[in-house]
């Protein structure tokens, strides 16, 4: 009687779930692409602000694209030209980018007068954002839900000084108060309105 081998029998079942889930996937992807508006679940997405990146030499860096759907607002960030490694990436308080160093933007955006950090107690700012982990090629995308209702967060975004998005030469150790010791400032986009 022949025994059957289990890690065999396991890889062959985990191949066809993966080509069965390949297929849902696309089979999702084609049905959004023919809606007239994207939806999560039954909520409509909608685009509520962007912001092109840029580098300290002005050269361009990536996009930021703020999208909104039910009450959530999710930051999708793609960046280029970065070095390979973990980079700190907030939103700062202003919305203003000059190069080469960005101190234009100000501090972490921190309506809340709260601490510094994921991983701190007393925080997180409303501008903490997971480090961004860049791979050989210099490029990185992420997507990131800010903490707090739509409404809310669209009045802080578009305060009369507007908001930046800055990423930063060195990882953030999420604690360290006012900004997490995450080195220079490497790249900036200010958020306009869609």
């Amino acid at each position: 009687m022949a025994t059957r081998n289990p890690r065999k029998s396991f890889r062959g079942e985990a191949f066809h779930a993966n080509v069965f889930g390949a297929l849902l996937l696309a089979a999702g992807a084609l049905s959004l692409s023919a809606c007239a508006t994207p939806t999560v679940g039954d909520l409509p997405i909608e685009q509520l602000a962007s912001a092109r990146l840029i580098s300290a030499t002005g050269a361009p860096g990536g996009t930021v694209q703020l999208m909104g759907s039910g009450n959530t607002i999710t930051v999708a960030l793609v960046a280029t030209g970065l070095t390979p490694g973990m980079h700190g990436f907030h939103l700062h308080q202003t919305g203003s980018c000059t190069p080469p160093d960005f101190t234009s933007a100000g501090g972490h955006l921190n309506p809340y007068d709260r601490h510094h950090g994921l991983e701190n107690p007393t925080g997180p700012h409303l501008g903490d954002m997971p480090n961004l982990e860049v791979g050989p090629s210099g490029t990185v995308s992420t997507t990131v839900d800010l903490r707090g209702m739509q409404t809310e967060l669209m009045k802080i975004l578009f305060d009369a000084d507007g908001t930046a998005v800055v990423i930063h030469s060195g990882a953030d150790d999420y604690r360290t108060d006012p900004a997490g010791d995450a080195g220079s400032r490497v790249a900036c986009g200010v958020l306009e309105r869609a």
